[in-house]
């Protein structure tokens, strides 16, 4: 036996390395030590069997002892059997090579039976400087004993030890599931991740501790315990939720401000852009009222909330050359962030905004800003109150001045949009023909409803007249585009047929005629169109179609069809184009309807489709006696169902 078998022969772990850490023997004990058969470790660097974590301090134990030749010793953790670490305190020094020569290292596992505890102390240097906490729990007397090392920790447990059951009692009833999920990792792992449990401390007051718990081995051979890692996590617990308070808060801000934008850019009257104002002002700044003023023949129209500590009245009629902070505001476009009452008189001592506004028994904080930049044409402005003293930061007042800014854009586009309408409306009535009234033995009624894209006109028109000669003549037609173009277009097709038709009788001539008027006038826009000749005695129809939708006949037994008209092409396409025309009769208790696209064609819905619907309910409108103008809303409600963008006009011609 050489000096080397002697050295494994020692009890515990031993093992020899080369001066550089690789093993080159080592006995039974060591091997079961690192939990690997002693095959597998040898050749292998030392420090590579253990954990990760302890590669540095194997390293520096090694080398230590290969280049001082002194006895070095470290506690280290071994890998250990099973899922328990095995904590040794470990010798090293330099020994000769009996077979090679040269020196080698020699490692053993000394027996710390007789101080145990002193294998601790690496742990709560640590724990001490990282000021946690350490405790030691035993399965066996289901007791658990505090260890110290963190002062502030150690007065939250009065004794020394405590038992599982009083433990148990101290944690949250929410959290004790999650502490058996703790107590029952520690018997499958080596260490569990942290975990979060409130407990009640002797004073009575919930503190939030973050554990970790870790089964040891204490020396080889020694007894199995769990060590628990304890941070008091109670004030990082209050400043976190402090910070989700706050965040929740921001966001909920920024909510109400990308809602408050929304609201402003969809609305679609002055009406509406007040209600947006007026209910989302004050909450958006965290005030308690606010109020809105706008400029009516140059006093201030003044609108407010219920939680506006200034009477209203008394700012309502407000000459807008007043010496007053509002009209001040509206006037320069310049915004007025007063921060108290006092600071409200000093900016204006001869220009209160309301009657003894110095006599007001509350402070209060006013915060104002024009709805138009400076410069532009003013609108009015808005101001927030405040029952308090309020001093607005830079970013409250950029967001303000941004908003409102927003606000005036919203209210010029919508009293530009009500402007076109009110011309748009006044253009369209003023073209809509007012219908002849005590045709003898006939009923006509007609709907227009304007395009929902762009302004309330459109191209679609229909008309109806009585000739010299006492008949009827009924035209509907649809101009191209729905916008102020499509109807001067329309305006000029109608005009052009009701002339041509006071000299012409026959539909076709009359389609030829104005198609050749409108191509000599190179006209921008082509139009359809359907015209009939009716002679209220004996209801002889006679028609033409340029390019339009066919006609519906609904009868009294609830019976229709489609009726297909003989014509020509679009109006104002073709040069000298020939249009044909077709006769039939209209039975009494019987109607015609005359329709444009846009009452039976869709996105959805087929022309076919559409036509089907229509006819259906205007025969089961004739059918239940429903006179004209009833029977014009019902298939109106065909284009509701067609869902069209486009205008839509329906004229109805019934024999009575």
């Amino acid at each position: 036996m050489d000096a080397s078998d002697e050295l494994l022969q020692v009890n515990g772990p031993s093992a020899l390395l080369t001066l550089d850490g690789v093993v080159r023997r080592l006995n039974a004990a060591m091997a079961r030590t690192l939990g690997r058969p002693a095959e597998q470790c040898v050749g292998r660097g030392f420090g590579d069997l253990f954990p990760a974590e302890q590669l540095t301090a194997i390293d520096s134990l090694v080398t230590h002892a290969a280049t001082t030749k002194s006895v070095a010793m470290r506690v280290l953790e071994f890998p250990g059997p099973g899922a328990a670490s095995v904590v040794c305190l470990v010798q090293a020094r330099s020994v000769d090579d009996p077979v090679g020569g040269g020196r080698l290292v020699w490692v053993r596992s000394l027996d710390a039976g007789n101080d145990r505890g002193g294998l601790l102390i690496p742990f709560r240097l640590a724990a001490k400087a990282a000021n946690l906490g350490l405790c030691r729990y035993s399965h066996q007397a289901h007791e658990l004993e505090w260890l110290g090392d963190a002062p502030a920790l150690a007065a939250l447990f009065q004794e020394a030890s405590m038992s599982l059951y009083e433990v148990v009692r101290r944690v949250h009833p929410d959290d004790r599931r999650a502490l058996r999920r703790l107590m029952r990792s520690t018997a499958t792992t080596a260490h569990s991740p942290w975990t979060r449990l409130r407990f009640l401390t002797e004073r009575d007051s919930w503190h939030t501790l973050a554990c970790r718990a870790r089964r040891f081995i204490l020396g080889y051979g020694g007894p199995e315990r769990v060590y628990g890692a304890i941070r008091d996590d109670t004030q990082a617990e209050v400043r976190r939720r402090r910070a989700l308070v706050a965040l929740s808060a921001e966001r909920q801000r920024a909510d109400g401000i990308a809602a408050f934008s929304s609201a402003l850019m969809s609305a679609a009257t002055e009406q509406e852009v007040q209600q947006v104002v007026l209910t989302r002002l004050a909450s958006t700044f965290g005030g308690t009222g606010a109020a809105l003023a706008l400029i009516n023949n140059g006093h201030l129209r003044v609108s407010s909330d219920a939680g506006i500590p200034l009477p209203v009245a008394a700012l309502h009629g407000m000459p807008l050359d007043a010496i007053s902070a509002l009209p001040h505001v509206i006037r320069t476009g310049k915004p007025q962030f007063i921060a108290s009452q006092e600071d409200y008189l000093r900016r204006w001592p001869h220009g209160a905004m309301v009657p003894y506004l110095d006599q007001l028994e509350s402070g209060f904080a006013i915060s104002i800003a024009s709805l138009s930049p400076i410069g532009d044409q003013p609108l009015g402005a808005w101001l927030v109150t405040y029952n308090g003293e309020h001093h607005s930061s830079p970013d409250e007042q950029a967001l303000m001045d941004t908003l409102a800014d927003l606000a005036g854009q919203a209210l010029k586009r919508v009293r530009l949009h009500e402007a076109r309408v009110e011309l748009a409306t006044a253009l369209q009535q003023n073209m809509l023909p007012t219908l002849p009234e005590h045709l003898p033995g006939l009923e006509v009624a007609a709907r227009y409803r304007p395009s929902r894209d762009g302004l309330d006109i459109g191209g679609d028109w229909y008309d109806a007249f009585v000739t010299p000669d006492g008949a009827i003549v009924l035209e509907i037609g649809d101009a191209q585009g729905h916008d102020v173009d499509a109807a001067a277009a329309m305006g000029q097709v109608r005009a052009s047929m009701r002339a041509i038709a006071a000299q012409e009788s026959d539909p076709a001539t009359v389609l030829a005629r104005t198609n050749d008027l409108l191509v000599t006038m190179n006209a921008p826009r082509f139009a359809s169109c359907t015209m009939l000749h009716i002679d209220p005695g004996d209801g002889r129809v006679t028609g033409a179609s340029a390019g339009h939708v066919p006609l519906l006949y609904a009868r009294d037994d609830g019976s229709h069809n489609v009726r297909e008209l003989p014509g020509g092409p679009v109006l104002g396409v073709l040069p000298d184009a020939d249009y044909s025309e077709g006769t039939f009769t209209l039975d009494r208790n019987a109607a015609l309807i005359m329709v444009t696209d846009g009452v039976v064609e869709g996105p959805a819905v087929t022309l076919e489709a559409g036509l089907e619907r229509a006819g259906k309910l205007a025969a089961r409108a004739v059918h239940d006696g429903l006179n004209a103008e009833e029977t014009a809303d019902r298939v109106l409600d065909a284009a509701v169902a067609v869902n069209h963008l486009d205008d839509v006009a329906v004229l109805i011609i019934q024999r009575t």
